[in-house]
Parts: C-alpha cells; sequence; structure tokens
C-alpha cells in the first residue's frame, strides 16, 4: 500500500476536452499512470495519477486548466475471485467509506492495481494492507 497524488481536472462534456489535458500532459513530458472520467450532464471531471505531480499541475495551469490535488490509497490485489470483496470488507468494518475506485487488471497478471478515495478513513493501521 502507498499513497499517491491525484489531481481532478474539471472539463465541459464535449468532444475534445479530454484529449486537450492529454495533450497539455504529454507535452510536459507527464506520463498519465491512471484515469478516471466521468460526466453529470454538461460538466465532468477526470482524476489523473501521473508519474511527476509537480509537472502536470505546472502544465495545467499554464493551459488554463484548474486541478484539484488529492490523495489517494494504492493497493495491489492478488487477481483471483474475491479479492476486491475481502479488501472493501475489511475497509468496511474499520469504518471507510469509498468514493472511489478505479484500476487496472492486465490480461494474465497476477496482481491488479487499485486506487482508492475515501471520505472517510478507516479507523486504525493497516487497514489498506494485504496478507
Amino acid at each position: 500500500m502507498a499513497k499517491v497524488k491525484q489531481l481532478t481536472v474539471a472539463l465541459e462534456n464535449q468532444p475534445g476536452r479530454l484529449a486537450a489535458v492529454a495533450k497539455v500532459l504529454a507535452d510536459a513530458k507527464v506520463n498519465i499512470v491512471a484515469i478516471l472520467g466521468s460526466t453529470a450532464g454538461a460538466q465532468g471531471s477526470a482524476q489523473f495519477v501521473v508519474d511527476n505531480i509537480i509537472k502536470a499541475k505546472k502544465a495545467l495551469s499554464a493551459a488554463q486548466f484548474a486541478c484539484v490535488e488529492g490523495t489517494l490509497e494504492q493497493v495491489e490485489l492478488p487477481n483471483k475471485p474475491g479479492a476486491l470483496a475481502d479488501l472493501t470488507a475489511k475497509l468496511a468494518k474499520k469504518g471507510a467509506n469509498i468514493d472511489a475506485v478505479y484500476g487496472t487488471v492486465p490480461k494474465g497478471a497476477r496482481k491488479s492495481l487499485l486506487f482508492f478515495a475515501t471520505s472517510k478513513q478507516p479507523e486504525g493501521r493497516g487497514a489498506f494492507s494485504q496478507p
């Protein structure tokens, strides 16, 4: 388990807005490690985990994209049935409220990589740790 920084960028829900942000980051030589995008009506947002948060914030600001920095828990889980169920049950028992989760599991991989945003931190140590 590791804490990682996330940037949330508010975007209009229209063609090309995500492409514009991705180009700004690419031009700044910032690699996108993970992304979550969502919309609600005419507005949307994209959350990014990047390899260089300082360069990303500077580039986005220069391009007139407002962003908000937040913290996520990065967790590796075994790529097997029940792994997510076990972790989320453990978090619930410790009082964590999960606001968002996103991740990836490459085909054939032994581990998945997930990012959790919580509005109520779990009580006790090691809530995100795996046996």
